[in-house]
């Protein structure tokens, strides 16, 4: 009886161990927590700090991935949207001072004290994981644009085929959980448990559109609109899948729906940026990515140089333009 105790003991005891390094080291235990939507889909609930493999993830009270924010800037600050999907949002695998609008503060700010000293920069980070232009308009239509000077939207080419939102993700698919598991060792067991078919059912309850790439490219007129209708400018841009950069290049269906894309914002004038010629110019494009989609610091960093070359062109129409 006495072995036994001392065994149950030290398992309790290993268990304890392992419940503190996964929360520790690892921040399971406290991951992000999603709600659900009706037009947006779902988005991350406010207010939320947390810690991912040593990443710092900070939400505000506007389910951005931003500090928290005044609803009006102040008047010395130009304020600029930008938004996304995980690429974006950078997920957990990107530190809060390595994601592209973090980033985008930085190098602007450094620009603007050259030209205009008495103005600051705000880049306000409005992503979440596998959003879309459906999304990101249904955001927009829900909380306004802040009054900013400037919107940016950043698609990748997946987003091309983005569904419609659906809020019955939440709480069911296990990568948008809707509370905070009570064990950190009970998120990681859940990690590997295979998908429900229930989150698959609820997925496939949202009727599709017959055409995604129209679906969303009309999403992406519609937030231009917006933008026009505040009299301020947008910026498209669209970063490739890994598999796109070099050859073969991307696959039949992707290059029509990229001319599609691209016949859009030459017929409706939108300020367009292809990362695909870009990235195909670099010696080791492979370097930008950390997996077959998402970048890498070292391709955030590329993304954002490019913005701030593109934004310095307009600092002066910004700045007027800001309140």
């Amino acid at each position: 009886m006495k072995i036994v105790l001392i065994i149950l003991a030290v398992w309790v005891g290993l268990l304890i161990l392992a419940e503190i390094g996964l929360r520790v080291m690892f921040g399971f235990g406290n991951p992000l927590i999603y709600q659900a939507d009706e037009d947006i889909g779902y988005l991350l609930v406010p207010d939320q700090k947390t810690r991912r493999f040593g990443n710092r993830i900070e939400i505000n009270q506007y389910s951005m991935r931003s500090s928290p924010i005044t609803t009006v800037p102040h008047s010395t600050t130009l304020r600029i949207l930008l938004l996304g999907d995980s690429i974006v949002n950078g997920g957990w695998w990107t530190d809060q001072s390595d994601i592209i609008s973090e980033m985008l503060t930085q190098q602007l700010t450094q620009t603007l004290d050259k030209q205009t000293p008495k103005h600051q920069i705000e880049v306000l980070n409005i992503a979440a994981n596998s959003w879309g232009p459906p999304n990101q308009l249904a955001y927009l239509r829900k909380f306004g644009t802040f009054q900013a000077a400037c919107l940016i939207v950043i698609i990748n080419t997946d987003d091309l085929f983005t569904k419609r939102p659906n809020p019955n993700l939440v709480g069911v698919d296990r990568n948008y959980p809707d509370h905070r598991p009570i064990l950190a060792l009970q998120e990681l067991l859940n990690r590997f448990r295979p998908p429900q078919p229930s989150s698959i059912a609820a997925s496939d309850s949202h009727r599709q559109p017959s055409d995604p790439v129209s679906y969303n490219l009309h999403a992406i007129e519609e937030i231009r609109d917006i933008a026009t209708q505040q009299e301020i400018p947008f910026l498209l841009a669209m970063t490739p899948l890994l598999r796109e950069i070099g050859s073969p290049g991307p696959r039949d269906y992707e290059i029509k729906a990229r001319q599609r894309l691209t016949e859009l914002t030459q017929t409706q004038k939108i300020f367009y940026i292809d990362f695909l010629p870009l990235f195909n110019s670099i010696n080791e494009p492979k370097s930008f990515y950390r997996d077959h989609i998402h970048l890498s610091v070292q391709g955030n960093q590329f993304v954002t140089q490019k913005l701030t070359q593109t934004l310095q062109e307009k600092m002066e129409i910004l700045v007027n333009s800001s309140p």
